[in-house]
């Protein structure tokens, strides 16, 4: 982990607390070895939804659904989120989580290609996490730029490590290397991570930071 554990078990420990239908999650992940972005970064994307005050929500991948349901966990009642899988196994996976937790009624669940899937959906979505093909994340920002409004936050996940080391990303973003120099495995999946920064931090209207646990996260607020 490019966070250590200990600062990472730190911010866990204050977060807010799983239930039992995440503790399960946790375990799943754990067991199978299946990418999440854990309970610190989960507690993050709870409170960001409080915190933008977002009614509807929109997830470029969604797996078994562990990060959809941190953020279904700050949605209002009659809120939305539209969870996006092409692994039918996994989306229905998401299904059965979130109806165990009570959150169904407010969840959509899309099996497809999340950029084709966004097309479709009209009106705003305050709170978007981008979290699909790693080469693919400037494609999917810019298919839902659009719908986000003022004071909306667009969230990247693994933007210091993830099918890359951070050695990988931070030659690229610090040291303007190019990728193709770097006779590296994991160069083309850090390469799409450092082009999807570049591209928002060049965005006039949109203020982007990082939030340094997990895998890293790139918080993009609509200005």
């Amino acid at each position: 982990m490019t966070v250590p554990n200990d600062i990472e078990r730190f911010a866990t420990a204050i977060s807010p607390r799983p239930d039992e239908v995440l503790t399960e999650m946790d375990r799943r992940a754990t067991e199978t070895g299946f990418p999440t972005v854990g309970p610190a970064v989960g507690g993050w994307l709870q409170q960001l939804v409080g915190l933008v005050g977002a009614e509807r929500v929109f997830e470029f991948g969604s797996g078994f659904g562990y990060s959809a349901y941190w953020f279904a966990r700050a949605l209002p009642a009659d809120g939305e989120i539209v969870l996006t899988e092409i692994d039918a196994d996994e989306l229905e996976a998401a299904r059965e989580y979130l109806d165990r937790g009570g959150y169904a009624d407010r969840a959509r669940f899309e099996l497809g290609d999340a950029i084709e899937t966004i097309e479709r959906y009209e009106g705003s979505f305050e709170t978007v996490l981008i979290d699909n093909e790693k080469d693919r994340y400037v494609e999917a920002f810019e298919a839902v730029r659009s719908k986000v409004p003022a004071g909306g936050v667009v969230v990247a996940d693994n933007a210091m490590e993830g099918p890359f080391a951070f050695e990988t990303i931070r030659r690229l973003v610090i040291d303007g290397a190019d990728a193709e120099d770097l006779d590296a495995p994991d160069a083309d999946a850090a390469a799409g991570i450092a082009a999807y920064l570049e591209h928002v931090r060049s965005t006039d209207d949109f203020e982007t930071t990082l939030l340094p646990l997990g895998e890293g996260l790139a918080v993009s607020r609509r200005r």
